[in-house]
């Protein structure tokens, strides 16, 4: 394998390590971005709970139109937060599932470089193996020419 083959699968494996370590560090911060929306739907579904059995023990007290209105304001309020924070969560799910296939797809392409490069390696040594196997014959067929010229 000539030097400037070489360079350049060398070039190309050393961008493709740096697209799967870019990848990797985006997978974490896609994991961390998804936990975190995981866990303030689950803060505010909790919340929404508590708010809830709160509001069934002040009515089984009795209260005013009024506080039921705004009961029923507030909970509409904070069943859009929730729903919407689901939303959020399932997108942040997506986008972690999209760069764990960036990630693979990163390594793959490095593996394969690496798999051309060490075939590329493998027939560059098996090609200088011949030219020494045919310069060592070559050579031991002149020593028997002179050795039999002389005698």
């Amino acid at each position: 394998m000539s030097a400037t083959a070489t360079d350049t699968l060398s070039l190309l494996l050393e961008q493709a390590e740096g697209e799967r370590d870019a990848a990797a560090r985006a997978l974490h911060a896609a994991g961390l971005q998804a936990q975190a929306a995981r866990d303030q739907h689950g803060q505010l579904a909790g919340y929404r709970e508590e708010y809830r059995q709160r509001w069934t023990q002040t009515f089984a007290q009795g209260t005013t139109m009024s506080l039921v209105g705004c009961y029923q304001n507030f909970g509409q309020r904070l069943n859009q937060a929730v729903d919407t924070q689901g939303h959020v969560a399932a997108h942040a799910d997506q986008r972690q599932v999209r760069a764990r296939e960036a990630l693979r797809q990163a390594e793959l392409r490095v593996a394969a470089l690496r798999q051309l490069i060490a075939r590329r390696q493998a027939e560059a040594a098996k090609l200088a193996q011949r030219r020494e196997q045919r310069a060592s014959d070559e050579f031991a067929a002149r020593a028997h020419l002179r050795r039999n010229a002389h005698a």
